[in-house]
């Protein structure tokens, strides 16, 4: 199977403080893939050099067959979409009218706008002032942003923070549907491990750093039948995080 994204050795340190310690990540075209860690493991920071927010302090990164340079950033990252942190908007504009602004900086189809208010179930409330939203919309409409160039890869951080239940089960259905329908990867990071066990065909898991499981989800279980997801998390990483 093609691999998509590729890491070898991906070190980031801050003064003595090491984030990320050389992390070997592999992640294959076609496939959701749900990054686990517990809060300051390094998820975050592994994403962000993905995406060359963070210089790594060693070790490299290859990006759909590319490595990552000062020459083919730009090649790269043209084919990547993303949603870190909150979603940035312009409350006083509707949906479209951000999007528009997008659409103008990305310089993608101006048709693309309405599909992908389409397909994050935004298109009876594109007009509609953004300040008026609910915070699943803004998501929603983050999601849309991340979507506009329809990227080969799409790199998502915490998706369903502060969603409602509802609200959760609906992004969790829009990002597994978009393999299939769109032929995008999609990398999911989440605290969630019940989300990411019904959204995840590979997942890896890291602590401190550190990758401590990568692979198909479905083997993973197999491990221990007779353990949940959350069960085998805190196996995996609880002995690290003590370290």
């Amino acid at each position: 199977m093609k691999e998509i994204v590729r890491t070898e050795g991906l070190t980031k340190r801050y003064g003595e403080v090491c984030s990320v310690n050389r992390l070997d990540m592999c992640v294959s075209e076609g496939r959701v893939y749900g990054f686990l860690g517990p809060n300051g493991a390094g998820k975050s920071t592994t994403l962000k050099m993905l995406l060359n927010l963070v210089t790594p302090t060693a070790g490299e990164i290859e990006l759909f067959g590319q490595r990552m340079s000062a020459r083919s950033r730009r090649s790269i990252l043209q084919n990547i979409g993303s949603l870190i942190e909150s979603p940035s908007y312009y409350g006083h504009l509707t949906a479209r009218e951000n999007l528009e602004i997008l659409q103008t900086l990305l310089s993608v189809p101006k048709a693309n706008i309405g599909e992908v208010l389409r397909i994050v179930r935004l298109d009876g409330q594109e007009k509609k002032r953004v300040a008026a939203y609910s915070l699943g919309m803004k998501q929603r409409l983050g999601l849309a942003s991340a979507l506009l160039s329809f990227p080969k890869l799409l790199i998502l951080d915490e998706p369903t923070n502060g969603l409602d239940p509802a609200g959760i089960q609906e992004m969790r259905e829009l990002i597994c549907s978009l393999p299939k329908a769109y032929g995008m990867t999609v990398i999911v990071s989440s605290h969630l491990l019940s989300e990411i066990d019904q959204m995840a065909e590979d997942i890896g898991i890291i602590a401190n750093g550190r990758m401590m499981y990568q692979g198909p989800l479905n083997r993973l279980h197999e491990t221990d039948k007779t353990k949940s997801l959350e069960e085998i998390f805190l196996d995996l990483t609880g002995k690290e995080m003590s370290l």
